[in-house]
């Protein structure tokens, strides 16, 4: 079984070009259900044949009752389920499988949240935390600049390398999710916060750089790394009472909540955003309705 399992993982950092985070999460998706199938439904440990025996939609729905009893998140249930439909899908492209048994097994619905995004005065009281009069604040300033301007993901700003980067025309090239291309712009404010940085900052913020390729790096000269971003966000966000529990993701749904409140329409966003699907750039007009509607109670005499 370990076998065929490299085989699809490796089908899916080619074929699919997958990201290493998405073939680590499915690696250990397969593994856990494997074990359930072992511990709970008596399935060998070897043997392809057997163990194939006990991929039914009767032990899989078993299994997601038994991680939904275990106080799993619904997201976590429906991506280590997909993990197993996937595999299965593989086995019976290869041949390995007659007919697909979990073709229709469903997981649980996903809790329906909104994301969280900051209001434009949290948004200028945070981008002035940094100290610019320092390697690490102008690199710091420059990367929030960056990521409340253009929705990129925190992993896409720490991939960015420098010829990436058109300062002049204020745009980039992003490699996003399953190594997709696409160009994305920024404003003057970031702009200027690179070009600071970039000739002042960058040279400056480690004894010696490690990855010359890299825009941002961290005070070891190696490449900054999403860790980075989120241990001195957190230095930031400790100083300012109205803040809490804020982290980068928040600053790609607040540059899409604003994009949206001030007129842009969903599928500029859609494409700026990198989402392959509208349906997941939709989940920001509740976010805009729900301002709107803060508006109108709080403005409306009756």
């Amino acid at each position: 079984m370990q076998k065929q399992i490299t085989r699809f993982l490796n089908h899916l950092r080619v074929g699919k070009s997958a990201s290493e985070q998405t073939l680590k999460a499915y690696q250990g998706d397969l593994r856990d259900f494997l074990l359930f199938l072992q511990e709970h439904c008596g399935c060998p440990q070897e043997g392809f044949e057997q163990m194939l025996q006990f991929f039914t939609a009767a032990n899989v729905r078993k299994y997601i009752s038994w991680l939904l009893a275990r106080q799993y998140h619904r997201s976590s249930i429906q991506r280590k389920l997909s993990a197993v439909k996937s595999f299965t899908r593989f086995l019976c492209r290869e041949g390995l499988m007659d007919g697909n048994p979990l073709q229709e097994v469903s997981g649980p619905k996903r809790e329906k949240k909104l994301p969280r995004f900051l209001y434009p005065q949290d948004v200028l009281a945070l981008l002035e935390q940094p100290d610019l009069t320092k390697p690490k604040g102008m690199r710091d300033r420059a990367w929030l600049e960056l990521l409340y301007a253009s929705g990129i993901r925190i992993s896409e700003l720490t991939g960015l390398n420098l010829g990436d980067l058109s300062l002049a025309g204020c745009q980039m090239l992003i490699r996003g999710k399953g190594n997709k291309e696409r160009i994305v712009f920024f404003g003057k404010e970031a702009q200027t916060a690179l070009y600071r940085y970039i000739q002042q900052g960058r040279r400056r913020i480690a004894p010696q750089i490690h990855d010359e390729s890299a825009v941002f790096l961290s005070t070891r000269g190696n490449r900054m790394t999403s860790r980075n971003a989120r241990y001195s966000l957190d230095k930031y966000v400790e100083r300012l009472a109205a803040l809490q529990h804020v982290n980068p993701h928040m600053l790609r749904h607040t540059f899409a909540t604003h994009m949206l409140n001030g007129g842009a329409d969903l599928r500029s966003v859609q494409e700026l955003l990198g989402h392959s699907n509208l349906s997941t750039t939709q989940i920001y007009t509740h976010l805009t309705r729900e301002n709107l509607k803060k508006i109108h109670d709080e403005t409306f005499p009756r």
